[in-house]
């Protein structure tokens, strides 16, 4: 497939694509009169509509959680179907990031952003009144799937709204505290909701999200509708879509099952196989799903995945800690979601710092790693957390240091994962993000719970089960949790080290599929 490039400046929603242009000092391109007319202060107010989008999108992930115990009483499912609450959700958002990111390209992401919003709240108002278990799994996959086509249409609105330097600094600032914090978010307004009222308004409460961000969105977001429709890639998409099922299925039910079970690894080989062949389909296709311009890129490539990476440790980081305030230190939900808070401010604060100060002056190849081996060291730190563990003393040091070391890492890679793409391609490589940090997410989890029950049960074979060795055996199970999400960021430190190239962010060479039309 032949290939052409050329230096163009970065385009904006709605703009002409620069295959369709000619760009001259002299005459520069003509901007919509959407765009000429939106201030700066309005541009701030279109990020707080796709952040509170965004937020309620990544605080779902745990927000149930804490629900699960009353829904499960409440419903009167077993335990060995509890766990399709939250696979549900993983299997349908998972598997159909990339096509919703896509469909962000070809119909537009106002479209797009204003369906998922509408699509989502309709999914939670038909889980918050589920009169049965059956109607409850539906509508977690429901939410799956419309939160697949509004995270990455969310992503991609705030990479074409903010195009400058310095404001996209801070926009992503922002925007990568919210990524990283939604699920610590989750953990304290689900303890809330629970504890005060019931197990459905976890569920209710995204109608409330939902209706602000559409309202907010139909006044200030621009069309953005592409003028040239291109075609979707259905075996592309098919294929992609088969593949990550499987891979999330794989490992989501690793978690209930042996690892030698044919319903774990024959997932995880299916799911290999089927994305081994979507990888040789996208050299092959005329419009691909995945363009491999968006990927090859390296800030790009390296981005996502330090976003796997850091996706599979954080996860399983606030997994094992939630049940270490909860069942060690005896913390109710609410207090357990409020102890998190001073890591979410430090974090957001971080999150500024990197992106507005230092990336742009030292580049991602010293920050992230940074990050990484910061959130590596507070893992290592947790491992000391025992029976008789003060918050002030023990937890929170720990926590402010992983708080920081997240701020590193999850602003910074959200810029540099979206920077310098073309506008058409915006959706799928905010479809990207997405899809890493929730396959590692997926992969880290049910890693870290089979060696975490594996080092529980080691640590009572030879013991008598009583509290006090039951106890014990929790925090083996907790400490080795830690030290592996330790090592994933360590991994994460040796490969971005690697990947990211030295030196600030400059202008990309977009690289155009197609020869210049004049």
């Amino acid at each position: 497939m032949a290939r052409h490039s050329r230096h163009a400046r970065e385009p904006v929603e709605g703009e002409p694509s620069v295959s369709g242009t000619r760009e001259t000092a002299t005459s520069p391109p003509s901007r919509p009169a959407c765009d000429r007319e939106r201030s700066p202060s309005r541009r701030w107010w279109v990020l707080a509509v796709i952040g509170l989008a965004q937020l309620m999108v990544v605080l779902d992930a745990t927000i149930v959680n804490i629900a699960l115990p009353s829904a499960q009483q409440d419903l009167g499912f077993s335990d060995g179907n509890r766990q399709w609450i939250v696979t549900a959700y993983a299997l349908a958002f998972g598997s159909l990031l990339l096509l919703g990111g896509r469909m962000a390209d070809l119909v537009g992401r106002k479209i797009a952003f204003l369906t998922g919003l509408v699509g989502f709240a309709v999914a939670s108002s038909i889980g918050g009144a589920a009169p049965s278990f059956e109607v409850l799994v539906f509508a977690r996959a429901l939410q799956g799937m419309f939160g697949a086509l509004l995270a990455p249409a969310a992503l991609s609105l705030l990479t074409t709204t903010f195009t400058a330097p310095q404001e996209r600094a801070k926009a992503f600032g922002i925007y990568g505290a919210i990524a990283g914090t939604g699920g610590a978010v989750g953990l304290l307004l689900g303890g809330i909701l629970t504890q005060y009222l019931n197990w459905r308004w976890c569920l209710y409460v995204n109608l409330l999200f939902a209706l602000v961000a559409f309202l907010g969105g139909i006044r200030l977001l621009a069309a953005g509708a592409p003028a040239d429709r291109r075609k979707l890639d259905v075996p592309g998409t098919v294929l992609v879509s088969a593949g990550l099922f499987c891979i999330v299925y794989g490992f989501s039910n690793a978690e209930s099952h042996p690892w030698g079970s044919p319903e774990t690894w024959g997932f995880l080989l299916a799911g290999g196989v089927l994305l081994a062949a979507f990888a040789w389909w996208l050299k092959r296709a005329a419009h691909p799903l995945l363009p491999l311009r968006v990927v090859l890129n390296r800030n790009r490539g390296a981005s996502y995945l330090a976003m796997f990476i850091a996706g599979g440790g954080m996860f399983g980081v606030f997994l094992f800690l939630t049940y270490y305030l909860q069942r060690t230190l005896h913390y109710s939900p609410v207090t357990t979601g409020l102890a998190y808070i001073p890591m979410v401010c430090l974090m957001i604060v971080t999150s500024m710092t990197t992106t507005n100060v230092l990336v742009p002056r030292f580049g991602a190849k010293p920050i992230v790693p940074l990050g990484m081996g910061i959130a590596a060291a507070a893992l290592v730190w947790m491992t000391s957390l025992d029976l008789t563990s003060r918050y002030l003393t023990h937890v929170l040091p720990a926590l402010l240091v992983l708080g920081l070391g997240l701020g590193a890492i999850f602003a910074t890679v959200m810029n540099l994962a979206t920077y310098g793409v073309a506008a058409r391609d915006a959706g799928v490589a905010s479809a990207m993000v997405s899809t890493s940090q929730q396959v590692g997410g997926s992969i880290g989890t049910a890693l870290l719970n089979t060696l975490a029950t594996s080092a529980a049960m080691n640590y009572l074979s030879d013991r008598m089960v009583t509290p006090a060795n039951v106890a014990r055996a929790q925090l083996q199970s907790y400490s080795t949790a830690y030290w592996w999400s330790a090592g994933f960021f360590l991994i994460g430190l040796v490969v971005t080290a690697v990947l990211y190239p030295r030196g600030a962010p400059r202008t990309q060479v977009v690289e155009e599929s197609a020869p210049v039309r004049v």
